[in-house]
């Protein structure tokens, strides 16, 4: 991670030189990402900020969204849930308004993620099923296969094992196919749902 840092260091040292605003906001975010992976949150922020700032300036509402997004998902690891909900709700209306599909996708399972988190179960499954519906649609597969997992996680919560059944064995056959390091958690979550049959 520190070489990563310091070749982004350097591309951000030279996209200042010569004022290629643009790609000095995508640097910044990129930085900002592995500070949040390290856990350097505060920098993470700051960095986020900086890009956000550019973003904002030269108009790239895409960029702008995607900034908000990655803010939210580190106030929501931070358990700072309002902080969380208004910035992913920012990035959902922007996503809307210029019609990015697959970050409102995105944005809508973040959101249906805080909303499970804290116990509000019904309004995590509205959200889950927008994004679902949408991931389908525009054929995200990996978004679609974590939020058939997380809605099999809440319907197997309330007792509904059969439905669970439902979100889950998709899922599963999905990550299956992408030999993503999420099988195992879908397949133990599959397995303890039907014992429970």
């Amino acid at each position: 991670m520190d070489e990563a840092i310091a070749l982004y260091n350097q591309s951000l040292e030279i996209t200042q030189r010569i004022g290629h605003v643009q790609t000095k906001a995508v640097t910044l975010h990129q930085l900002a990402g592995i500070y949040a992976d390290k856990g350097e949150v505060e920098e993470a922020i700051a960095l986020f900020n900086q890009s956000l700032e550019i973003e904002e300036r030269i108009g790239n509402f895409q960029g702008k969204a995607a900034v908000l997004h990655e803010l939210g998902r580190i106030y929501a690891n931070k358990g700072e849930v309002e902080q969380a909900i208004a910035l992913y709700n920012q990035s959902l209306e922007i996503n809307e308004r210029i019609g990015n599909v697959q970050g409102k996708a995105a944005t809508l399972h973040s959101l249906g993620r805080i909303y499970a988190d804290n116990g509000e179960v019904d309004e995590a499954i509205a959200l889950y099923n927008q994004s679902l519906e949408i991931t389908q649609r525009i054929g995200d597969v990996r978004t679609q296969a974590m939020t058939l997992w997380w809605l099999g996680d809440l319907a197997e919560q309330q007792g509904e094992y059969t439905k669970a059944i439902s979100y889950l064995q998709p899922a599963l056959e999905i990550l299956q196919r992408l030999k993503s390091p999420h099988v195992e958690s879908v397949s133990a979550s599959l397995d303890r749902v039907m014992r429970n049959l």
